[in-house]
């Protein structure tokens, strides 16, 4: 690990032409999570035919009915079986039934698509052949605005994808970009709200304007997308999918990201109404959250928790992972959940948790010390001119700290 900060993209957006960061070289023992674990589990033993081997398996060795190897064996295959046949039927309560989709008729948008997970369903959809509009501003204008021949430009065409700039966090200009979208591709059936920015600060070094801007851009802007999204789906009794893209801070907060973890819980707890409110007079528009940990996207990439226990229970998501687990959802027509890796379905349980407990898992796991503010390390910057020694450059595990990045104004 270097000794100061190494140099990292801005992370005030989550577009990038780049839909994930490119990981050096890891020991075998980096891919040994719990999520691999639980998956080979459900696979082998948790299986209903595997676990339903057992008691036949002893039987066939001449065990009896009455033996504790048998009736243990025959509960656990019981239990397992059980569970297979209940975990349809409490979806269907849950989310009520399937929408049917049919994606010659489906229109998708997507904020933020220009990278990260955006830029993953963006490809993924189009590959399907269904219309997608990208809504992002990292979008140059005009042609003439174009950095290189790999970037798009509003009202551009490319591989499927068509591409509009558009700041969400101003309402009048998301309204004006979404009217254009339905001129061009039609009414939209699946909107995916992903756009994010995030500030790492303390709170108090916040100022209003930035403020201001996270608020707008992460949560009012899932507000001004759906309203005219669901109005028009209900005029016409049409089905669609609205998909809300959270964050696993929604339940844990982390100290320096108040106003990033507040924007995302606010967004959780809406998708929650605003399911709750569907599922009453419009059961065919389907509600989806995608709640994951750390995506290995440019958003948090410089967020690293050492130690192969932590990589074990929290590793690091493949953004690509989460995009086809949100399209094999949409393409079932159901509603519900995703969340990876597997400690992001479980985490809200924590506060149940005595609070000590809680501190001592927060302070182990790193979650409070991965942020350092810009003014800090201009401070850290300054003692390294006059040869003091600067400590605020990495956390207690030495893992570089990440840098906030200015906001840019349109």
């Amino acid at each position: 690990m270097a000794s100061g900060p190494s140099p990292s993209p801005p992370l005030h957006h989550t577009t990038s032409r780049t839909t994930h960061r490119t990981q050096p070289p890891q020991p075998w023992h980096a891919h040994l999570t719990l999520d691999l674990l639980l998956r080979v589990l459900s696979n082998t033993l948790f299986h209903p035919f595997i676990s339903a081997l057992l008691p036949l398996c002893l039987r066939a060795l001449a065990a009896p009915y009455t033996s504790p190897s048998f009736i243990t064996t025959s509960a656990f295959a019981i239990c397992v079986s059980l569970y297979w046949i209940l975990e349809p039927i409490n979806r269907r309560i849950a989310y009520g039934a399937s929408r049917k989709i049919n994606w010659e008729d489906e229109v998708v948008v997507i904020t933020g698509g220009l990278g990260g997970l955006g830029g993953c369903l963006a490809e993924i959809f189009a590959l399907r052949g269904v219309e997608v509009a990208v809504l992002d501003i990292a979008v140059a204008r005009t042609k003439e605005a174009k950095k290189d021949e790999q970037d798009v430009s509003d009202g551009e065409e490319k591989e499927g994808v068509t591409y509009y700039h558009c700041d969400i966090g101003d309402y009048e200009q998301a309204k004006t970009v979404w009217a254009r979208v339905m001129e061009d591709l039609g009414t939209p059936t699946v909107l995916i709200n992903n756009a994010a920015i995030v500030n790492g600060k303390p709170f108090l070094e916040l100022e209003r304007e930035e403020l201001e801007r996270l608020l707008y851009v992460n949560t009012m802007s899932h507000f001004q997308l759906a309203k005219p999204f669901l109005a028009d789906l209900l005029s016409t009794g049409n089905g669609g999918t609205l998909v809300t893209v959270s964050s696993v801070l929604a339940h844990q907060g982390a100290a320096n990201l108040s106003v990033y973890a507040a924007s995302k819980a606010a967004v959780t707890t809406c998708h929650n109404c605003l399911s709750a409110e569907l599922a009453g007079f419009a059961p065919q528009i389907k509600t989806i959250l995608v709640a994951p940990g750390q995506l290995d996207t440019q958003l948090f990439g410089n967020v690293k928790l050492r130690g192969f226990l932590r990589n074990f229970l929290a590793p690091v998501v493949g953004a690509g992972e989460v995009a086809v687990k949100i399209v094999e959802m949409v393409d079932r027509g159901d509603g519900g959940v995703v969340s990876l890796p597997a400690y992001a379905r479980w985490i809200a349980w924590m506060a149940v948790l005595p609070v000590g407990v809680q501190r001592v898992l927060r302070e182990w796991a790193g979650v409070d010390s991965q942020f350092a503010t810009l003014s800090r390390e201009e401070d850290g910057n300054a003692a390294e001119k006059t040869g003091e020694k600067n400590e605020t450059k990495k956390d207690k595990f030495g893992v570089v700290l990440l840098r906030e990045q200015p906001l840019r104004k349109e």
